[in-house]
């Protein structure tokens, strides 16, 4: 199993703009093949150290059955169509792709 963690920092006021945007291609992404997880998150204050805040970063949780599976993924076309829709509201993206310890 492949996990994704794309860290996505949004311009300053465009986070639930972006929000709405990558909602309307869950369903998509949802039914691609090895598509296990795929939801967006935001940082919850907690008090806990060391924890980071970031209102600007939406950080977005994805697990994949194989590296084939999330390569079709970032060819899809609707996620061609959702990085147009939203290349003048991000400001930086960060991605780490993880597998499990062994």
């Amino acid at each position: 199993m492949i996990n994704v963690i794309a860290s996505i920092r949004v311009k300053e006021g465009r986070r639930a703009e972006f929000l709405d945007i990558f909602r309307a291609n869950i369903a998509n992404v949802l039914q691609e093949q090895g598509c296990l997880e795929y939801l967006p998150t935001v940082d919850l204050a907690t008090g806990l150290p060391p924890q980071e805040m970031n209102e600007h970063v939406v950080t977005i949780i994805e697990k994949w059955q194989s590296l084939e599976d999330l390569r079709a993924h970032l060819a899809a076309p609707h996620m061609l169509a959702y990085r147009t829709a939203v290349k003048d509201i991000v400001a930086e993206v960060s991605l780490k792709v993880l597998v499990e310890a062994e």
